[in-house]
């Protein structure tokens, strides 16, 4: 040992060797410890606030299920959908509701409707994210089911089953509307209002033009050609509920129309009145007032014509109650009116 190294230095060196160890092994200690209760004791729970608001939102959500008697529907045809609408029990959802006005005019829609996107190819994803209880549409967009996922659909469809479209094509598939949103009632007493207000459209528009009795119902394509409605079609019984006539040129085809040009309207007496039915663009407008056919005709001068509001052509119950109102207040212009 270097004689400059005392026994006392050497004691205190041990003493300071064996602190720091000692503190070394106490660090590392609890260190495991920490990292021990880090694995096995994490808590993997939300924080208490979130975990109640989660809940309560759950129990508000079926709550509102248990409470509510709503049948949550969506329908791509607006014939159900304006029906519905009419009804009382509009559906959460249709399509092409940008186009609704200008197509299907009365019923509005609530503000609140979803538009599902184009009827014949509804959206899926935002089908999806709706809470919807079932679909209602018919033959002619039975091909999108698939995109509806697991929701249970229905058929309905506003059409004659002959050749002559009855009242009762009409109120079946309303009371069959009713029985899908388990509620029987309400159809009833819609079909019955709807009667009710025909009647009273009937009225008014007789007390504005008495000596008017038959109709013949078009819609132009462009300015020579045209559809015209026939006995198959929505007109028959609304007119007929009004106590008029339609006047037809042949037998319709499926969707209760055949196609004409503007010169076979030379075909009907001059006691027919002339019934357009909108939408009617400017431009097609403009070309018919030009056309030397049409000026021919005399519609709007020696023979009555007038230009109605849009009613859905393949419509339920709400088209036939439109179509009365529309007639209701028309004006009527040429013939002897």
């Amino acid at each position: 040992m270097p004689a400059s190294v005392t026994p006392i230095t050497v004691r205190k060196w041990q003493t300071l060797l064996a602190f720091i160890i000692l503190v070394c092994l106490t660090l590392t200690a609890c260190s495991h410890s920490a990292s021990d209760k880090d694995i096995t004791h994490f808590d993997t729970s939300p924080p208490k606030d979130i975990t109640e608001t989660a809940n309560s939102h759950s129990d508000r959500i079926n709550s509102d299920r248990i409470d509510s008697d709503r049948i949550n529907i969506v329908s791509p045809d607006w014939g159900n959908a304006a029906t519905l609408t009419a009804m009382g029990h509009a559906p959460i959802a249709t399509g092409d509701i940008r186009v609704w006005d200008r197509w299907v005019g009365r019923p509005h829609l609530p503000a609140a409707t979803t538009d599902i996107g184009i009827r014949y190819q509804p959206n899926a994803e935002l089908v999806a994210q709706l809470p919807v209880d079932m679909v209602i549409d018919n033959a002619f967009y039975e091909h999108a089911r698939s995109l509806y996922g697991d929701v249970p659909a229905q058929s309905v469809m506003f059409a004659a089953k002959g050749k002559t479209a009855t009242w009762a094509d009409y109120t079946e598939p309303t009371r069959a509307l009713g029985a899908l949103i388990d509620n029987p009632k309400m159809a009833e007493d819609y079909i019955v209002q709807s009667q009710k207000d025909i009647q009273l459209a009937s009225q008014q528009f007789q007390q504005r033009y008495p000596i008017i009795k038959k109709f013949a119902v078009v819609q132009f394509a462009d300015a020579n050609n045209m559809r015209m409605y026939v006995a198959n079609s929505l007109f028959q019984p609304a007119l007929e509920q009004m106590g008029k006539e339609l006047v037809v040129l042949g037998e319709g085809n499926q969707w209760g129309f055949v196609p004409i040009r503007m010169g076979d309207l030379a075909q009907l007496d001059d006691e027919t009145c002339l019934l357009i039915i909108d939408p009617l663009s400017p431009i097609t407008r403009a070309e018919i007032k030009d056309s030397l056919v049409w000026q021919r005709l005399g519609y709007g001068e020696r023979r009555c014509m007038a230009e109605l509001p849009p009613v859905w052509i393949y419509g339920g119950m709400s088209s036939l109650v439109s179509l009365a109102n529309n007639l209701s207040t028309v004006s009527l212009t040429g013939g002897a009116i």
